[in-house]
């Protein structure tokens, strides 16, 4: 039974007989000439399509990526000059900022310092009239003082004298012992 089937089936398929007569199409010389033609028009058509239409797309998107390359890099050297230019305009402009505050700073000092001075100035002499009319004040006080301490020494010196001896000396006489004593 599975010898009648096989032979059924190469029969159907057709594969028994020529088997192994042909071998492949691609081997067969005798197919080699219209192989070769189309071979030929094929390669000249892919050739001419390549040449006409593929390549010059391929050639044009590459200049233009070449020119786009070439664009962003001389705008980025544009931007970094600019921006090499901003940074040094930035830091003359905060050089210049520290000079004036500088500057403004040291006149502020100045000022300052001129105004404690004159302050300093105006205090000392205030201070210089206030202890001169001290002085005045007690240099009055002291000569008041001293003249009642005279009158006053002068009454008790005689009060004493008095007692003691009984007698009146003269008030000259007690006035120039007095004084004698209150100047040494």
């Amino acid at each position: 039974m599975a010898d009648t089937s096989t032979g059924e089936l190469h029969s159907e398929v057709g594969h028994g007989d020529d088997h192994g007569s042909s071998g492949m199409p691609q081997l067969n010389a005798a197919d080699w000439a219209p192989q070769i033609v189309w071979l030929t028009i094929t390669f000249v058509f892919l050739y001419v399509m390549m040449a006409r239409i593929a390549l010059p797309r391929i050639a044009t998107v590459l200049e233009e990526r070449r020119d786009k390359i070439a664009n962003d890099l001389d705008k980025a050297a544009d931007l970094k000059k600019e921006t090499d230019a901003a940074i040094e305009a930035y830091e003359a402009a905060l050089a210049e900022a520290r000079a004036k505050a500088t500057a403004i700073a040291a006149d502020n000092r100045t000022k300052l310092n001129q105004e404690i001075e004159q302050m300093r100035s105006d205090m000392e002499a205030e201070l210089s009239a206030k202890a001169s009319e001290a002085e005045k004040q007690i240099s009055a006080a002291k000569s008041a003082a001293l003249g009642n301490v005279r009158g006053v020494a002068i009454d008790v010196t005689e009060q004493i004298v008095q007692q003691l001896i009984g007698d009146d000396v003269g008030e000259a006489a007690l006035a120039q012992s007095v004084d004698t004593e209150l100047n040494r």
